[in-house]
């Protein structure tokens, strides 16, 4: 069934959802670090549970829109984790809260190798947004890049889990909190700087000018 477009007066202008969006994204690894800071596992479930789907409520406009656009995949993903944020917010225990961050990863691995199964993958999704009409060699190339962030997912879940499991909080929440999104950051600036200069200038006249390889 196809979703209905949301009621006017509930969506949020397109700048106010981009800037929401960054916002909720910051807000995560803040929780973390405040959690170990403050020592109160039961708080940050009540955030995560919070974050979690307040952040696919305004990627999606509406919450019926959010509910018809949700596959049986990300009924279990998003299931897992709210299940896993209102447990800690009710057993108040750290040990739940340390999985949680591996539980993220372990859902986004699952979600990006989905669409390698089925198609198109994920990163050609995200570049379909922006040019809808991708060429073959792009398509293989966002094929490929969606297979990188697979494996870079399943380190950092392996990482996190190992830091849940045995290292201090403090180690945990600076891993989970910093040091895992300024790998994301490098990872995302490699991508962009091997596109630009490694594929783009052996890619054909017209695909370097619409900017799609």
């Amino acid at each position: 069934m196809q979703a209905q477009p949301a009621r006017p007066a509930a969506a949020l202008p397109p700048w106010m959802r981009g800037v929401a969006q960054v916002a909720l994204k910051i807000a995560y690894p803040l929780v973390l670090i405040g959690a170990w800071h403050f020592g109160k596992p039961r708080y940050a479930g009540v955030a995560l549970l919070a974050l979690l789907w307040m952040q696919r409520w305004i990627g999606a406009g509406s919450v019926s829109a959010l509910l018809r656009r949700l596959t049986p995949l990300d009924w279990l993903i998003a299931g897992t984790l709210t299940c896993t944020s209102a447990a800690v917010a009710i057993t108040d225990s750290e040990l739940l809260l340390r999985l949680y961050p591996a539980l993220v990863n372990a859902g986004l691995l699952l979600s990006f190798a989905a669409t390698l199964r089925s198609g198109p993958s994920m990163i050609e999704k995200f570049a379909r947004m922006r040019l809808p009409d991708l060429q073959p060699r792009a398509v293989r190339y966002t094929r490929r890049v969606t297979q990188v962030w697979c494996v870079f997912f399943a380190i950092n879940g392996l990482t996190a889990l190992w830091a849940a499991l045995t290292w201090s909080r403090g180690a945990w929440a600076l891993y989970n909190g910093v040091i895992a999104y300024v790998l994301v950051g490098v990872l995302i600036a490699a991508e962009a700087a091997f596109r630009h200069w490694v594929v783009r200038p052996h890619a054909p006249a017209h695909v370097r000018g619409s900017g799609a390889a």
